[in-house]
This record gives C-alpha cells, sequence and structure tokens, in this order.
C-alpha cells in the first residue's frame, strides 16, 4: 500500500480541452477532503513535464489526470488505467505535452524511480488557443472522472468526504488564478 500519493493535472489550461486536467484536479480537491491512512497531495503540472521529475519521485503514487487519445474511442470517453498496462488503443499524440509527459514517464522508467503510476484520462474535443472554456462533451465527462478516481482512492483505505459541489465551468474560469494566493487552496497547488 502506498504512503504518499499524488494526483498530479497535466495540461495547458489555455488550450480549451487540454485543461481539464488540471480543471479536474482543482475540482476534486475543493469538492472533497480525503482521509485516511495515505497522504493525498494535489498539484497542478501544467505542462512542465520533465520539471515535474524531483517532485513525482517524492511519492510512492501517483495519479496523472491528462487527455488522452485513443483509436477506438471518442471525444468525451473516460479511461483509467495502470501505465504499465496502457491498452494498446491508447496513445498519448493528441498534444505536444502529453508526448513530453509520456517521455518523461519513461525516462524515469529507464533509471529505476516512476512510482506506480495510474492514468485517468479524458478524449478532448477541441483544443483551441486562448480559451479556458471546456467543451460539452468533456464537462460531460467529468462525473465519470469523478467516479474513476473515488474509486481508485476507496480501494486504498481512503475516505471521501464530499465538502461542496464546485462547477467545473466556474473551475475552469479561475484556473488562471490558483498560482496566486486568492486562488491558492493548499500549498502543492
Amino acid at each position: 500500500m502506498p504512503e504518499n500519493i499524488l494526483i498530479l493535472g497535466i495540461g495547458n489550461v489555455l488550450y480549451a480541452d487540454e485543461g481539464i486536467g488540471v480543471h479536474f484536479a482543482h475540482y476534486f480537491q475543493n469538492k472533497y477532503r480525503i482521509d485516511g491512512p495515505v497522504n493525498v497531495d494535489f498539484a497542478d503540472g501544467g505542462t512542465l513535464a520533465h520539471a515535474l521529475i524531483p517532485m513525482i519521485t517524492q511519492y510512492d503514487q501517483v495519479v496523472v489526470l491528462d487527455t488522452i487519445h485513443s483509436t477506438q474511442g471518442q471525444h468525451g470517453d473516460v479511461y483509467f488505467f495502470d501505465f504499465d498496462l496502457v491498452p494498446h488503443h491508447i496513445d498519448f499524440q493528441g498534444s505536444a505535452h502529453e508526448v513530453e509527459m509520456l517521455h518523461t514517464l519513461t525516462m524515469m522508467d529507464m533509471v529505476g524511480d516512476r512510482p506506480q503510476t495510474f492514468i485517468l484520462g479524458v478524449i478532448p474535443e477541441v483544443l483551441e488557443s486562448m480559451s479556458f472554456a471546456l467543451t460539452d462533451k468533456v464537462q460531460q465527462a467529468v462525473p465519470l472522472m469523478e467516479q474513476a478516481l473515488l474509486k481508485h482512492l476507496r480501494s486504498l483505505g481512503l475516505d471521501c468526504i464530499e465538502l461542496a459541489q464546485p462547477d467545473i465551468n466556474e473551475i475552469a474560469a479561475r484556473s488562471c488564478h490558483f498560482g496566486s494566493d486568492e486562488g491558492q487552496h493548499e500549498a502543492t497547488l
């Protein structure tokens, strides 16, 4: 059983659906308090990829929240899988940051310092520049993403206590402010 888990939102919030990993990390952290024998931290990894290695290596397990591509899926489809068992129809070719994150995880594998890694991803519809707005299909995917992460955390003996009912669109609209004192929820965000 892991002692420390990192829930890592990845994506560029300036490119519509591509920001869902970051938005969802903020959404989940605002909605739930997580109690139990495992320490859980949240982080906005943006598009930092290789620069995240020193942080990632401090954890026993990481759950990467991101967009993905599937040759068998449709926009808005949600997938949760162990990075060591990536389904054959999944790749990380949807955007530049995903290729970098794939390379980062693979590089960490090569030197033996990648923690157990899970991917919670959704197929994006729009990767439009200069838009915080999420498409309807990705917005509709949020409850399924939420259920997948809740199921995973509960399987580790954690209690996820609902505190609020945040709106993913409001979270997305505020994403550019989460790094400021006004929007910062915890030190890791």
